[in-house]
C-alpha cells in the first residue's frame, strides 16, 4: 500500500481534475452528435485511455527530469530524487501504461488506435520541450487538448469544428496556468539553462502571457456556446464561472507574490475545469 501510494504520489493523480472534466465534456458532446449511447465496453476503454496516458506522461515526466528535480529545492522531495522509487521501476510503470493506452484505443475503434501512437508521441514529448524552447507550456496545453478531443473521436469516430475549438480552449487555458507556475523556477530554469516563458522574459512579461493565454482560452469558450450552444444558459454560466475563477488566480498571483501558487494554482483551475464540466453535464441532461 505505501508504494501504490507512491506511485499515486508520483503521477498526481488528483490533478486529474484538470483535465477529466473537459474529456467528459468532450463524451457528451459526442453522445449528443450521434444520439446514440455507446457500447460500455467504448465507453470503459476510453476513460482507460486517459488514465494510462496521464500516468505515462506523468511519470515519464519525472523520470526525465529526475536530476533537474534532485539539484531543484522545490522539487527535492519528489519521489525518485528522495529514493522513495527507482528509476528502473519508474520507466516499467511508464512502459506498462503506453501499453494499456494502445491496448485500450484498440477496443474503440480503428482510427483512435491508429492515433494512439501519436497522441503518445505528443504526450511525452512535452518532458523535452523545456529543454529547447519556452513554448514548452503551449505543448502542454496541445497534451490536455487530447483529452477532450480523444474522448469525442472514441463515441464519434471523427473529428468535428466544434470539438477543435472546445480543445483549443484547453490548450491556452493550461498554457496560461503553467506559465504562472513556472515563476516558481524562474531563478532555478535560469542556472540550469531550461526553457520556460517566465526564465526567457521575466515575471513581468510572462505574467502578461499568462494573462494575454486566458484570454484567448475564454474567448474561445464564448465562440464555442455562441456557434453551438446560443441558447443554454446553463453552458454560459460554466463559462463565466470558468473565467471567474481564472481572473480570481490572476489577482492571487502577481509581481514577486508567488508564495500560494501551489493553492492558487490547484483550487482555481481544479475548481474552473470541474465547474465547466458539471453545467456542460446538466445541460446535456436537461
Amino acid at each position: 500500500m505505501k508504494k501504490l501510494s507512491s506511485y499515486f504520489s508520483l503521477v498526481k493523480f488528483s490533478h486529474t481534475i484538470f483535465s477529466l472534466p473537459f474529456a467528459v465534456t468532450g463524451f457528451f458532446m459526442a453522445l449528443k452528435e450521434t444520439e446514440r449511447f455507446p457500447d460500455p465496453i467504448i465507453i470503459a476503454a476510453t476513460f482507460l485511455c486517459l488514465i494510462f496516458a496521464r500516468n505515462a506522461a506523468m511519470a515519464f515526466n519525472r523520470l526525465a527530469d529526475r536530476k533537474f528535480d534532485k539539484k531543484n529545492p522545490r522539487t527535492a522531495q519528489r519521489e525518485i530524487p528522495a529514493g522513495t522509487i527507482h528509476p528502473k521501476g519508474v520507466l516499467f510503470f511508464t512502459i506498462v501504461n503506453v501499453v494499456l493506452f494502445i491496448l485500450s484505443a484498440y477496443f474503440i475503434n480503428q482510427i483512435c488506435f491508429i492515433l494512439s501512437p501519436v497522441a503518445m508521441i505528443v504526450i511525452l514529448g512535452y518532458s523535452y520541450t523545456k529543454r529547447v524552447s519556452w513554448l514548452c507550456h503551449f505543448h502542454l496545453g496541445l497534451s490536455l487538448m487530447i483529452a477532450p478531443i480523444g474522448a469525442y473521436m472514441a463515441i464519434t469516430g471523427n473529428l468535428s469544428m466544434d470539438i477543435f475549438i472546445l480543445g483549443l480552449g484547453v490548450l491556452f487555458w493550461v498554457a496560461g496556468f503553467d506559465i504562472l507556475y513556472a515563476l516558481q523556477d524562474m531563478a532555478f530554469d535560469r542556472d540550469t539553462k531550461l526553457h520556460s516563458v517566465p526564465s526567457a522574459f521575466g515575471d513581468a512579461v510572462a505574467l502578461k502571457i499568462s494573462r494575454i493565454s486566458h484570454v484567448v482560452a475564454s474567448i474561445l469558450l464564448f465562440i464555442w456556446w455562441w456557434l453551438y450552444y446560443e441558447n443554454s444558459y446553463l453552458i454560459i454560466a460554466g463559462i463565466l464561472l470558468f473565467v471567474l475563477f481564472l481572473i480570481r488566480q490572476h489577482l492571487l498571483i502577481r509581481k514577486n507574490k508567488y508564495d500560494r501558487i501551489n493553492s492558487v494554482f490547484f483550487i482555481s483551475n481544479g475548481i474552473a475545469s470541474l465547474g465547466f464540466g458539471i453545467f456542460y453535464i446538466l445541460n446535456f441532461l436537461l
